[in-house]
């Protein structure tokens, strides 16, 4: 049986996904969210300053911004000390 991830994985993984510049369809697709959920994390993130707006002629890309570096190696450390293994997802 697996777990359910929490809110605080998926913005890991989110910003993991994005530390190259990702349509918003690619990553909900591969953190495997629905749209509506998936517009909720990126908004969130976005509001926080953790992920940017990147235009690549017409498509909206979102990439991780440097002050995302701080969550990601945080979470990464407490997720490792908690449960002595580093977190991990699909891709």
């Amino acid at each position: 049986m697996s777990e359910r991830r929490s809110r605080y994985e998926i913005y890991w993984e989110i910003l993991v996904f994005c530390q190259t510049p990702r349509a918003f369809t690619v990553i909900i697709n591969r953190c495997d969210l629905n749209s509506k959920t998936g517009q909720e994390y990126i908004e969130f993130l976005s509001r926080k300053g953790y992920l940017s707006i990147v235009k690549d002629g017409e498509k909206t890309m979102y990439a991780a911004t440097g002050h995302a570096a701080e969550y990601i190696t945080l979470f990464s450390r407490l997720y490792q000390t908690l449960f002595d293994e580093i977190p991990g997802f699909k891709l």
